[in-house]
């Protein structure tokens, strides 16, 4: 297993990433990157295991119920490039056991690589999303063939990959980009049927960066996105050569969408996880700012939050059942229930907004204009600051200050923004989740229920 600093020394492997028109060559050491780099560090030393043999717990294989339960929250102290690595290992692992009748060798080099990045200790980012030029066309239709990542050269030993991959939450502070199809493929569309994983420092490799962590010197106004803050990376694969043993798909059309559907599941899994503690945070938050407002007494406070409560209740359950349905591969590996997941995430995603909007309605418009945390020490204003902010003797100014502070940070500013987006969008849309709950329904009962309520039979409807 690797140590943080090994684990921030490993970086310093030559590869290609920039940030906002530069090149960065010391991603450590960069004043918004290197933030980046020191948590995925801290989440190392967290679970470091100096035996030889050991392998770190974030990088397990769930074999029941009681594993997922017990994996998620690691993930989530471990932070993004865990949760990433994990959704990678048990995406190749779900596909693995969805592939018999094709190349017994791809299974095989699947199995060989999750072991390998166990024994490594490597933080692997998911490459799905391709840029996809013209949406109304398919891979094979567009002006530029690139628009989807796809094979431009097969040798003895591998194949040489084109395109790009957007929307890679972290992709330059990991060491491999498992890369897969972004949907399912056609006869017709050999070469965009691709699934390997290549390394962050391959030559031809290059990661174009975007944050939404805070610009400002004095970040205390920024509680949450000033601490953690993951870029995203738009990754360009320019002639990037692959070598056989990392490439778990190359041509096979009809097992493309398995990829896809893959990562789909542990990619909602991992949002609905989310959404379980942040619906929680935000309830919290909600009665705080009512309490510290005099208004949590008043009937329509009460009734929001009590509705915030029920949303975030009901998402709670889904990630339960989701678990405790959990199914059981040919391997053993489990993975979660994918009716309970997707319904799950298609709910907290469409009603986020709702929670969000409540939360606004109780905390007022000083969300946005609350006085900086450095006013409050400034020997003219502060007092006065302190003294307006303040609701009542019981109520600190600075503390209620920090209360609106928190809530924009995390629903109202850049991160927020980020959040707004990445909930709709993260592990595919809303569409995707209502395709995938219809498909896991149990359609035949719910219409046979409704047979008997109506007293007839099937014959008589035919």
């Amino acid at each position: 297993m690797l140590t943080g600093q090994q684990y921030k020394d490993s970086l310093d492997d030559g590869r290609l990433t920039y940030f906002e028109g530069e090149r960065i060559d010391d991603l450590v050491g960069h004043h918004l990157l290197g933030q980046t780099a020191e948590f995925t560090a801290q989440g190392y030393d967290k679970y470091y295991n100096p035996a030889p043999d050991a392998t770190s717990p974030l990088l397990s294989v769930p074999r029941s119920a009681d594993d997922l339960r017990a994996l998620i929250p690691m993930l989530h102290d471990a932070g993004m490039m865990a949760h990433v690595t994990s959704t990678s290992i048990q995406t190749l692992k779900t596909a693995a056991g969805k592939m018999e009748g094709v190349k017994p060798e791809y299974i095989e080099r699947m199995n060989a690589y999750i072991d390998e990045a166990q024994r490594n200790d490597v933080r692997i980012t998911q490459c799905i999303t391709d840029a996809k030029g013209d949406r109304s066309r398919p891979p094979g239709k567009q002006d530029d063939a690139d628009a989807y990542v796809h094979v431009v050269d097969r040798q003895r030993d591998g194949v040489v990959i084109r395109g790009a991959k957007l929307h890679i939450t972290g992709a330059s502070f990991g060491h491999d980009l498992l890369t897969i199809p972004t949907k399912a493929m056609k006869p017709g569309e050999e070469e965009w049927s691709i699934a390997c994983s290549v390394p962050v420092n391959a030559p031809g490799v290059r990661i174009i960066n975007t944050t939404y962590a805070p610009r400002h010197e004095d970040t205390r106004a920024f509680p949450f996105s000033s601490k953690y803050h993951y870029p995203e990376g738009f990754v360009i694969f320019d002639d990037v050569f692959v070598p056989n043993e990392r490439i778990f798909l190359d041509g096979e059309t009809s097992y493309a969408a398995i990829f896809a559907h893959s990562l789909g599941l542990w990619e909602r899994l991992g949002g609905l996880s989310a959404f379980v503690d942040e619906s929680d945070q935000l309830v919290g938050l909600a009665q705080l700012v009512a309490e510290a407002n005099g208004t949590a007494g008043i009937s329509h406070v009460k009734e929001k939050i009590s509705e915030m409560i029920i949303h975030a209740t009901l998402i709670r359950s889904t990630m339960e059942a989701a678990i405790m349905n959990c199914n059981i591969g040919p391997d053993g590996a489990a993975f979660p229930n994918e009716l309970y997941v997707n319904a799950g995430k298609f709910h907290a995603a469409a009603n986020y907004n709702v929670m969000v909007r409540h939360l606004h309605d109780i905390a007022g418009g000083a969300v946005l204009t609350a006085p900086a945390p450095a006013d409050f020490e400034n020997e003219e204003v502060g007092a006065l600051a302190r003294k307006y902010m303040s609701t009542s003797k019981d109520v600190d100014g600075e503390y209620r200050s920090m209360l609106m502070h928190t809530i924009r940070d995390l629903t109202a500013d850049a991160y927020g923004g980020w959040k707004f987006v990445t909930n709709i969008q993260a592990g595919g849309g809303l569409y995707a989740q209502r395709i995938v709950t219809r498909k896991h329904y149990d359609m035949d009962r719910a219409k046979r229920l409704a047979m008997e309520a109506t007293g007839l039979t099937e014959g008589q409807a035919h």
